[in-house]
């Protein structure tokens, strides 16, 4: 009898995207078959709520598989899924990077398998790197190089699902990369929970951006180097010359801001404030003229006034921000912001959409000033890539998936740029 591949499901971030590469490895070495994993996300209550949902139709649709439930959601509420008639076990953040986990997945084990396992993230002390060789099909590749939060924002149940920062070794990152290469790759994204604290934990403290200087230095043939989510706070005077000097670090940084407000991003425990975001974004694009920024902006954060909202509207033009990231604040039980005096439902989906608003009016803007221009794209589909700045571009003809083609900017759609 035919084996039955297993059924992975994503939610949440491009680190669990990259886990669950990692586990298909995993699975596949040790046999299990006939199974349904889903790797949940813990960012938000509405995370949670679809990551149920997801598991309830993957059951449906998949009724005779076993369910094994993993991910920032099953660490932090592993009673949640255990209570799940359609869950058979959950497998904590750890546990799922565990050979051993897996072996423990195959049919003959898993009656005698504990149902819920889920240890205390908070005694991991390090990140294995994880060496898989691609994404599939995916034209970009994404290298863990960072895991977990040493850091307390009031809004953030993360770290209790990642635990404390840790740091995967400059050498094993360089080494994965090398493979990726060879394996074809022409874009690598460095990821990581909290990337600016990379090597924290490592002999002599290294920082990120001499991180990022030396895979640039030791794998040449890599043409597109790119950092996801940082904490613009932290950047070290090694990334800023990078940015400066290295054409194959992209020119897109995605920024944790979170609010535009003093008083709120100290409610939320935030180590920058309003000033120290508008003096990154300029100082960046002194250094690098064609950068842009992405960023993250919660609306409706506990005590949250019109003026304080205000202050974080008027950031999207003031940092020059492109590519908006917003999240209705939801409140995490067992956060200290979740027993704040909490904002009217109603204003916080008004001001979320406000922000949207602002941050398609910006993005129409970049998309408006690349017409006319020639842009180096990485073809994601034969007929859909990215510009270094991460703008999609649409072609009318098929283009090698994987390759990076220069192309000649027509127009500009509703949904990116024409080529």
């Amino acid at each position: 009898m035919d084996r039955k591949v297993p059924v992975f499901a994503t939610l949440g971030c491009r680190l669990n995207a990259y886990e669950t590469e990692a586990m298909k490895d995993l699975a596949a070495r040790a046999g299990v078959d006939d199974a349904v994993i889903v790797n949940t996300c813990a960012v938000t209550a509405e995370a949670v709520r679809k990551a149920r949902q997801e598991i309830r139709r993957l059951k449906r649709d998949n009724p005779n598989a076993r369910m094994i439930v993993t991910g920032c959601a099953a660490q932090t509420e592993p009673e949640t899924f255990a209570a799940m008639e359609e869950v058979d076990i959950v497998l904590g953040n750890t546990e799922k990077m565990q050979p051993e986990s897996w072996r423990r997945m195959v049919p003959d084990l898993i009656g005698e398998t504990e149902r819920v396992q889920v240890d205390d993230i908070m005694s991991v002390t390090e990140t294995a790197g994880h060496l898989i060789d691609g994404f599939g099909t995916r034209s970009r590749a994404y290298v863990q190089v960072q895991n977990g939060c040493d850091h307390r924002c009031t809004f953030c149940i993360i770290p209790f699902g990642r635990g404390n920062s840790r740091s995967v070794p400059a050498g094993v990152v360089v080494d994965q990369i090398k493979r990726l290469v060879d394996r074809g790759y022409n874009e690598v994204v460095l990821t990581g929970v909290d990337l600016t604290s990379w090597g924290a934990d490592l002999p002599m403290a290294p920082k990120l951006g001499d991180l990022v200087l030396r895979i640039l230095r030791l794998v040449p043939d890599l043409p597109r180097l790119r950092i996801s989510s940082i904490d613009s706070i932290e950047v070290d005077e090694s990334l800023m010359q990078a940015i400066a000097t290295e054409p194959r670090l992209m020119p897109h940084l995605h920024l944790s801001l979170q609010a535009g407000d003093d008083m709120i991003l100290k409610r939320m425990k935030r180590r920058h404030l309003r000033d120290d975001a508008i003096r990154f974004c300029e100082e960046a694009r002194r250094l690098r003229p064609d950068m842009t920024y992405g960023a993250d902006i919660i609306a409706g954060f506990p005590t949250e006034t019109e003026t304080m909202f205000d202050n974080s509207l008027r950031l999207v033009e003031e940092c020059g921000l492109t590519w908006l990231h917003v999240f209705p604040y939801s409140p995490r039980p067992g956060t200290p912001a979740a027993r704040m005096p909490q904002v009217n439902g109603v204003a916080i989906k008004e001001r979320a959409a406000r922000l949207r608003a602002a941050g398609q009016v910006a993005a129409q803007a970049h998309h408006a000033a690349q017409v006319g221009r020639d842009h180096a794209v990485l073809m994601e589909s034969p007929r859909m890539g990215r510009t270094a700045q991460f703008a999609e571009v649409h072609f009318g003809t098929d283009q090698p998936e994987g390759a990076i083609v220069t192309a000649r900017i027509r127009g500009a759609g509703a949904t990116g740029l024409l080529a």
